[in-house]
């Protein structure tokens, strides 16, 4: 059997651009993520945080450099990618008509995993919403379907996990779900990229940290060391 130090990182991007329009939001991106990790990707409001995991989990193309996953790339390995890895990105994507049970349902036959409604009720439980199963999920807050579509990511089959901004909208008991969840995670050796401006909360919770300032890569290290926001206008100047 490979030891994990034998296998591809993670996730792997070199020289990684994506614009829109003029505006370049990833400018040349080197990044090494290894198997098994947490890792917290933060940075200002338009500093490249979705695009750069939009890109990796193949939902957007880049327009220069490469990024594989797991050993894949993102461009011409679209479908592996898309097995290995898991997006939790800002839209819900429900079916608003469909129950909560319903939607696992549909996500669960989808993926050709386990579709029993014990099971996805079982899942339901872990994030709370046991008691809302068969309601449909228009009458839902916005937290439930927060919740909801933390659910359908993780019962995914991935070994790499994306998580944009999960403790948006959700509640004291909402965010302490979200941790526990990223130490189940890591318990069961997945690789987890998060991004979140909580910056306290991600330094404790992973195991590394990386910052982007206006599209460009400013630090990438233990979260433990990870620089505040007063320096990452300093390091961006250093990398331009």
């Amino acid at each position: 059997m490979d030891s994990v130090d034998s296998l591809p990182p993670a996730v792997e991007t070199s020289g990684l651009g994506r614009r829109y329009g003029r505006r370049w939001a990833l400018v040349d991106v080197t990044l090494r993520v290894p198997r098994g990790v947490r890792v917290m990707l933060t940075g200002r409001n338009g500093s490249g945080k979705s695009t750069l995991l939009r890109v990796v989990a193949t939902a957007l193309r880049p327009d220069r450099g490469r990024a594989r996953v797991t050993g894949y790339d993102v461009v011409t390995q679209r479908e592996p990618v898309r097995r290995a890895s898991a997006l939790l990105g800002h839209y819900s994507g429900h079916y608003e008509a469909l129950s909560a049970l319903e939607n696992l349902q549909v996500a669960a036959r989808f993926l050709g995993i386990d579709d029993r409604p014990a099971v996805l009720r079982e899942r339901l439980g872990e994030f709370r919403l046991a008691e809302r199963a068969d309601d449909p999920v228009s009458t839902f807050s916005a937290g439930m379907r927060r919740r909801l579509a933390l659910a359908r990511t993780v019962m995914q089959p991935a070994s790499v996990v994306m998580l944009d901004e999960p403790y948006g909208e959700l509640d004291v008991e909402g965010c302490a779900l979200v941790d526990a969840l990223l130490e189940r995670l890591h318990a069961e050796r997945r690789t987890v990229l998060m991004a979140t401006h909580l910056l306290e909360r991600g330094r404790d919770l992973c195991d590394e940290a990386v910052v982007l300032e206006q599209g460009r890569l400013v630090f990438a290290g233990p979260a433990a060391e990870l620089p505040m926001p007063d320096q990452w206008s300093e390091r961006q100047r250093g990398v331009a």
